[in-house]
């Protein structure tokens, strides 16, 4: 491994607080006695996936809101949100990680969430890469598998050696995920290019509305997603 790989993608940043105690404590607890890195780093996977779940509703627009600390205290986040905290509970057992991005088309959702978004369409989907075995292998943490099972969709699986992101079809062969766009990688959040690639997607105003609405509520969730209206293309 290079002295650049290290150096990047095993520091601590503002919002990857690898070197919390509670960022540290979960990713203890994930791994257990192992020590092969391509195994601990299925388990951060699973516990990741899981325990945290996936919630389009979070709050989104401050820094704090993807420190994985405290997505670990909520216990919910939308997918760059379980992303965040995916790679630095890797980074606390030391293992290499970066985040990816990539724009797709849902065309499995909730009635609700796309009048929400006035779209199928997810900017900034996020993705994590671990340096494992001396290459970058790709995970997808972002549905847990209650979730999934409400969607008629497998959960994702991940063995630390081949990319697991997501699948074309669900069990009934209706199209589920369709990748348009990919963003490169990151050793940090990158929020400023996140929210310019929201309002520029979903409009300024509505991305403000959310905004605005969460400033005057603090972080009390607008809507409850894993009980909204299934819709099928």
């Amino acid at each position: 491994m290079s002295d650049d790989i290290e150096a990047k993608y095993l520091t601590p940043t503002a919002m990857l607080d690898s070197d919390h105690a509670a960022v540290r404590g979960f990713a203890a607890r994930a791994v257990g006695g192992s020590t092969e890195p391509v195994e601990q780093a299925v388990k951060l996977y699973y516990a990741v996936r899981d325990d945290i779940w996936y919630d389009p509703y979070s709050p989104f627009y401050l820094p704090e809101h993807y420190r994985a600390s405290r997505v670990l205290e909520m216990g919910r986040g939308y997918c760059v949100q379980k992303a965040a905290v995916l790679a630095a509970v890797a980074r606390a057992v030391a293992i290499p990680s970066r985040l990816s991005f990539a724009t797709v088309k849902n065309h499995l959702a909730t009635r609700q969430l796309l009048e929400y978004l006035d779209s199928d369409v997810f900017v900034y989907h996020g993705v994590v890469e671990m340096h494992l075995e001396g290459r970058w292998v790709k995970s997808t943490p972002a549905f847990n598998r209650e979730l999934c099972n409400r969607h008629g969709v497998a959960p994702l699986e991940f063995d630390g050696r081949h990319d697991s992101v997501f699948q074309a079809y669900n069990e009934k062969h209706e199209k589920f995920m369709e990748y348009l766009a990919f963003h490169g990688h990151y050793a940090d959040v990158p929020l400023d290019d996140i929210l310019r690639a929201w309002r520029e997607t979903y409009g300024a105003e509505r991305v403000d509305g959310w905004i605005a609405t969460f400033e005057a509520t603090g972080s009390v969730r607008p809507r409850k997603f894993e009980t909204e209206d299934l819709v099928h293309d």
